[in-house]
């Protein structure tokens, strides 16, 4: 039996145009490509539209609200921080979690979550509640061995498989029938973000300028800093094309100025904005088939296990498509409307007076902050899962004066604790509980 007969055995029971994608994508490491973006081969991007030239179409953007779909990406699972459960399911403010806000930020429009195998249970059984919200489940595909470039087939069956990307969005609308009925239902509009980036909230200026534009697609890019540098970026191809590169998309000799965040400025922050009839066109032009770029990642096959068995995961990136409307645009946007969840760090951010949480859902930075984005380091041994970091954190500090934090040791922050200016505290012994403390601009050994 040959390779590609194996794959496809592998695959029965998956819709027929996610089988078709993966052969697409696997043909293509057979045959030697490795889905690189050379520099030598793109363009920087050098100046986009700010978001504060689009607040003119607010009120055009208000008038299509009732025609937008909002589609989240919900297939995170957390393992990072230690979760079993989607990470959409962790408390963020006032007793709400993630899907209660994003509850609340969709208002009047229609809400889908595109969930992962992991996260599908948990989702729909908390939003049982809320009858109107539409659900996809994102598929998965066979890892391939590097050497041999057969599907895994390793005794733990998990192990096997791997989360096809956002990229996969395109095959399910395809396969699942919505993209025609939400046109027929009216709908002309989709706004697709993470689930874990509260920041994104649906916006009446994004979605008049693209509207009032006739925009197919338009991107929501940040200024990089030099955090940065793991995501996507935005380049341009010679003929004018915008386009996404990934970080497994640069070559080795590339990297240099890849990571040069003056040449290359934005980062793509996974929000972006298209037209459901433009994206129907585009589908049907390809026979339900995207071919977007290839993005192949080298992995172990047991992901807890640097040392087993080497694989290639083949993905796709959702912001890839940009490539593929002619007349796609970016926009620069502040970096508010981007504020992923990823550690839990960032989750202390969020529980703190950092950000309130308006009656429509919006996250916000506190108006009494006056500083910089905060830079926040807790010790990976006591704060890194999630629930070492709950039992360590009885109740949020405060950070709305805080410029950055680090802490070091086991340290548990109880109440009325306040940080202020640069805080650096090191624990060195037995477990320690702060309370009603302020420490500002301090380097500590407590």
């Amino acid at each position: 039996m040959n390779k590609q007969q194996l794959i496809i055995d592998r695959m029965t029971g998956l819709p027929r145009p996610v089988i078709a994608n993966f052969l697409r994508l696997y043909g293509q490491v057979a045959a030697g490509q490795t889905g690189e973006i050379r520099e030598k081969d793109i363009l920087p991007v050098t100046d986009l539209p700010v978001y504060s030239d689009l607040l003119s179409y607010k009120t055009a953007g208000e008038k299509q609200l009732a025609k937008l779909v909002i589609l989240k990406l919900n297939g995170g699972l957390g393992t990072s921080m230690g979760l079993r459960q989607a990470k959409t399911l962790l408390p963020v403010k006032d007793g709400l979690n993630f899907l209660d806000i994003i509850v609340r930020q969709s208002g009047q429009s229609k809400l889908v979550l595109l969930n992962s195998f992991s996260t599908d249970n948990d989702t729909r059984t908390y939003l049982a509640k809320y009858p109107q919200i539409e659900f996809l489940r994102q598929n998965k595909h066979p890892k391939i061995y590097c050497d041999t470039l057969e599907p895994a087939a390793e005794i733990i069956e998990n192990w096997n498989w791997n989360p096809p990307g956002h990229g996969d969005l395109y095959p399910v609308l395809a396969d699942s029938g919505l993209l025609e009925r939400w046109l027929e239902d009216g709908c002309e509009y989709l706004f697709i973000s993470n689930s874990d980036n509260l920041g994104a909230a649906p916006d009446p200026a994004m979605l008049g300028y693209l509207a009032e534009r006739k925009l197919p697609f338009l991107m929501e890019v940040a200024r990089r800093t030099p955090a940065d540098l793991k995501g996507g970026h935005l380049v341009r191809y010679p003929d004018g094309r915008l386009a996404l590169r990934e970080v497994a998309q640069i070559n080795p000799e590339d990297q240099d100025a890849a990571q040069d965040i003056g040449r290359h400025k934005y980062f793509n922050t996974n929000s972006m904005w298209l037209s459901l009839r433009a994206l129907a066109n585009l589908l049907a032009d390809y026979e339900q088939i995207f071919p977007l770029p290839l993005i192949r990642n080298p992995k172990p096959v047991n992901p807890e296990d640097r040392d087993s068995r080497k694989v290639y995961q083949l993905e796709t990136a959702a912001g890839a498509a940009i490539e593929f409307f002619p007349s796609a645009a970016a926009v620069e946007t502040p970096r508010e409307r981007f504020v992923p969840v990823k550690k839990c760090a960032d989750l202390l951010a969020l529980w703190s007076d950092l950000y309130i949480l308006t009656k429509t859902g919006c996250l916000t930075v506190n108006p009494r902050r006056a500083l910089p984005p905060i830079l926040i380091d807790l010790d990976e041994k006591y704060f890194s899962f999630i629930q070492d970091f709950t039992a360590r954190v009885t109740q949020p500090p405060s950070l709305v004066d805080c410029s950055s934090l680090k802490l070091r040791g086991d340290i548990i922050l109880g109440i009325d604790v306040v940080f202020r200016g640069r805080v650096s505290l090191f624990n060195p012994g037995q477990q320690l509980k702060l309370e009603r403390r302020i420490f500002a601009d301090v380097e500590a050994r407590l």
